[in-house]
């Protein structure tokens, strides 16, 4: 994940020509217009873009690209062979000759849609190249490799921001207790704005933002109060989700839940346990993969979670994925942990990261997600923050 875009550095593309292998491919081909692929612009260390451009990295022989001739600027930084197009009739011909005895391609295709964020080929030119002959798969696991992975400079800077966010969610949470028995107690976008500008002041100034339910509203995964939200007052379940990164690192996104008194009910007590057993058991799975040295596959972790949950019999209220990638962007380019919205069959390679985050929702009474992050290493998962939720956090407004 570099400015200059990792493809272009000859070192990193040794592992290519195994990774091809693996995959049963004869090249990676790489496609952008307009800058509408993120991945491809990142890799390539692109600028704007005007018009179809191709990258074709083969599994034997140097890289070699295709451009018209106003984007050369755009091309700049490429470091091979640059060929051009420039009339509608050349530019089929050039990407039969960029092919050259190429058969089975890589791109950044999902088969059904299965991965939105994968899935970034029109499929015109998926036709164009089918019509040349050549057959194209996704290029799922060079996308973790090359894009999605954390630099060790990402990853120091996400520990960091790790140990933010948990100090700001505590703080909020304190703070809505406190106000909670005064004369003027926050309201639920009151207090998203106030963990804001916080995030702000101690550095997360890129990807910042907030969710904070209190009550019914907690059952809405991505709960948008109207106005200011209702007021928190004592005796309140509260979620508080949180995110953002420091400049030129990886973001952390965590949710706390708290307990505006000293005594949950029975129910919200039940339902905490179910979820903070289901994150545990995803964690304790990745470490167990992990000490066997076996392969990890996005969907596998998610269906130990939702089986937990579905021991408690809460598994019908657990209505998203277990975790999203995490890389550069929030919401990163590798593998997800889901086997409920589609089924991510994409291995967690070393150094991508990504979410866990349980949850239980239970429309018209509350909801409960527990959300840490977790960075898969070669020696296995680092779990941020250090220090997790074990228990709901009981704030009765006496908290200094």
């Amino acid at each position: 994940m570099s400015a200059a875009g990792p493809l272009l550095d000859a070192g990193r593309i040794t592992a290519l020509p195994g990774l091809l292998a693996e995959l049963g491919a004869d090249a990676w081909l790489l496609y952008d217009f307009q800058d509408r692929s993120p991945v491809a612009h990142t890799l390539l260390g692109l600028g704007h873009t005007t018009r179809r451009g191709f990258a074709l990295f083969p599994a034997e022989g140097p890289p070699v690209a295709l451009c018209h001739p106003v984007d050369l600027p755009a091309w700049a930084p490429w470091p091979w062979e640059l060929r051009r197009y420039t009339q509608r009739y050349e530019f089929e011909a050039g990407l039969r000759a960029l092919l050259g005895g190429a058969r089975i391609v890589a791109m950044e295709v999902s088969p059904g849609s299965a991965i939105p964020t994968l899935d970034l080929v029109p499929a015109g030119i998926v036709g164009v190249l089918e019509g040349l002959g050549v057959r194209v798969i996704s290029s799922g696991d060079l996308v973790t490799a090359f894009h999605a992975r954390w630099s060790e400079h990402g990853l120091d800077l996400h520990r960091a921001a790790a140990r933010v966010v948990r100090s700001v969610a505590h703080e909020a949470l304190r703070l809505a207790a406190r106000s909670a028995r005064g004369p003027a107690p926050f309201a639920e976008a009151e207090l998203r704005d106030w963990i804001r500008a916080r995030l702000r002041e101690e550095g997360l100034t890129e990807q910042e933002d907030a969710i904070v339910a209190v009550g019914p509203s907690s059952a809405d995964p991505h709960y948008e109060p109207e106005g200011v939200g209702a007021p928190i007052l004592a005796d309140a379940l509260v979620l508080v989700d949180l995110w953002g990164a420091f400049s030129g690192g990886v973001p952390a996104d965590q949710t706390w839940m708290g307990y505006l008194g000293a005594a949950p009910p029975d129910d919200v007590r039940e339902v905490w346990g179910a979820v903070r057993d289901a994150r545990d058991g995803a964690l304790a799975f990745l470490e167990e993969r992990a000490h066997a040295r076996r392969d990890v596959r996005g969907y596998e972790v998610d269906a130990v979670a939702r089986a937990s949950l579905r021991s408690t019999g809460f598994d019908d209220a657990f209505v998203h994925r277990l975790g999203h990638s995490i890389d550069t962007q929030l919401h990163g380019s590798g593998p997800n942990l889901d086997d409920f919205e589609t089924r991510d069959e994409r291995r967690l390679l070393p150094g991508v990261g990504f979410s866990v985050e349980p949850g239980v929702y239970l429309p018209g009474r509350f909801g409960v997600r527990s959300e840490v992050n977790v960075f898969w290493g070669e020696s296995g998962p680092e779990v941020t923050p250090s220090e997790i939720q074990r228990d709901l956090l009981l704030l009765d407004g006496s908290e200094p």
